[in-house]
C-alpha cells in the first residue's frame, strides 16, 4: 500500500497536511509518504510524537499554485510536489495520491503523468454528498464541461464501482440529473444517455431534478463537468448560508440562546452532514492510479478521512475493478 500526501498543496498546508497524516497513522496504523520541502516538513514533524517508521519523505523543491495553468506547470515544474509524486507513483503499485493544491494541475498531471485506464474515454471527479438516509456520488463535478453521452455512461459505470467499494453499498441506483423527471425531458445530451442507462446493466431509476436531490433515491447521481460543478457549490452555498443563518437567528435574543443550548447536539449533527471533511475529498476516477482531491481548505479531520478513503480505495482493489468493468463493456 502506498500513499503519498502533498504536504505542499492546500489553504493549511503543510501544518494541517501533516497534522492530518499522524492522526491517520495513529487511527489506521498506516505508511504514509509525504512529498514536499523536506526540511518544512522535518520541522513541522518534530511538533509530534509519531512511529518514525510511518512516514518516509520525498523531497520537492516548488510547488504548484492555484494562479498557474495547470498543463503549463506539470511541464515547468517537474521538481513540484505534484509532479514528483505523480513520477514516483508509476513505480509502485496500489498507489493512491492526495493533493489539496490546484485541482486542474492535479487532474491535468494524472492525465499526463499516469494516462488513462485503457477503455475510458474521460476520466471524471466524483464527489460524496450528504441526502436524507445518508450519501450519494455525484459524477462527474468538474473533470469534462462538454461530454457525449458515452462518457456519461461510463460516468455512472465508475460511479457504481467507486460506491460500492469504498461507500458499501450494495447495488447502488443510479439517477441521471436532469430538468425533468420524464424520460423525454432535457436537451439532447440527457436524452440520448437516458437511453444508453437505461439499456445498460445498472440499476437505473431514471432522471432526478434538482430540486430532489437531497432526498434522492439514487446512490450514484450522473451528470456533465459544468451540471455537476453548479450543483456541487450550490449545494455548498446554501449549507453555509443556512448554517450561518441559523446560528444568526439563534444568538439574536436571550431566548434563541437558551433554545440553542438545549438543540446544540442536534444543530452539531445537522452541521456534519454537510461538512466536506467528513468524506475527505473526490477521487478523480479513470486514471491509471488513485488521485484524490482534497478541499482546498481542508483541516487535518478533512486530510485524515481522505487517508482513510485511500486505504479503502487500494483494500478494495478499485483501479483493478474499473480496468475489468471497462474491458467487459467493450466486450
Amino acid at each position: 500500500m502506498n500513499i503519498f500526501l502533498d504536504a505542499m498543496g492546500g489553504d493549511h498546508a503543510p501544518y494541517e497536511i501533516i497534522k492530518g497524516a499522524i492522526d491517520a497513522i495513529k487511527e489506521y496504523d498506516v505508511s504514509l509518504t509525504l512529498v514536499g520541502q523536506r526540511s518544512v516538513i522535518e520541522a513541522e514533524l518534530s511538533k509530534y510524537e509519531y512511529p518514525t517508521d510511518k512516514i518516509e519523505i520525498l523531497h520537492a523543491e516548488t510547488v504548484i499554485e492555484n494562479t498557474e495553468e495547470p498543463a503549463m506547470a506539470i511541464r515547468r515544474k517537474p521538481d513540484s510536489s505534484l509532479v514528483v509524486a505523480l513520477d514516483e507513483m508509476k513505480n509502485r503499485e496500489n498507489a493512491v495520491l492526495i493533493s489539496a493544491g490546484s485541482t486542474g494541475a492535479l487532474l491535468s498531471g494524472g492525465l499526463l503523468k499516469l494516462g488513462r485506464i485503457k477503455g475510458i474515454k474521460r476520466p471524471a471527479l466524483a464527489a460524496t454528498l450528504p441526502k436524507s438516509d445518508g450519501v450519494f456520488v455525484l459524477i462527474d463535478t468538474g473533470a469534462n464541461a462538454d461530454c457525449k453521452p458515452e462518457y456519461l455512461e461510463q460516468f455512472a459505470q465508475l460511479g457504481k464501482i467507486y460506491s460500492e467499494n469504498v461507500l458499501g453499498k450494495k447495488n447502488p441506483g443510479i439517477g441521471l440529473v436532469n430538468i425533468g423527471a420524464e424520460a423525454k425531458k432535457g436537451n439532447s445530451l440527457v436524452k440520448a444517455s437516458y437511453e444508453l442507462l437505461a439499456a445498460g446493466e445498472f440499476n437505473f431509476l431514471g432522471n432526478v431534478e434538482a430540486r430532489d436531490i437531497p432526498e434522492t433515491k439514487a446512490d450514484v447521481l450522473v451528470c456533465d463537468g459544468f451540471t455537476g460543478n453548479i450543483v456541487l457549490k450550490l449545494t455548498e452555498g446554501i449549507a453555509e448560508y443556512l448554517l450561518k443563518g441559523i446560528k444568526t437567528s439563534i444568538m439574536s435574543n436571550s431566548k434563541g440562546k437558551i433554545g440553542g443550548m438545549l438543540i446544540k447536539g442536534n444543530l452539531k449533527s445537522f452541521k456534519k452532514q454537510f461538512d466536506y471533511a467528513e468524506y475527505g475529498g473526490a477521487p478523480f476516477l479513470g486514471v491509471k492510479g488513485g488521485i484524490i482531491k482534497a478541499h482546498g481548505s481542508s483541516d487535518a479531520f478533512a486530510i485524515k478521512n481522505a487517508i482513510r478513503q485511500s486505504i479503502k480505495f487500494i483494500e478494495n482493489d478499485v483501479l483493478q475493478k474499473i480496468t475489468d468493468n471497462v474491458k467487459k463493456m467493450e466486450a
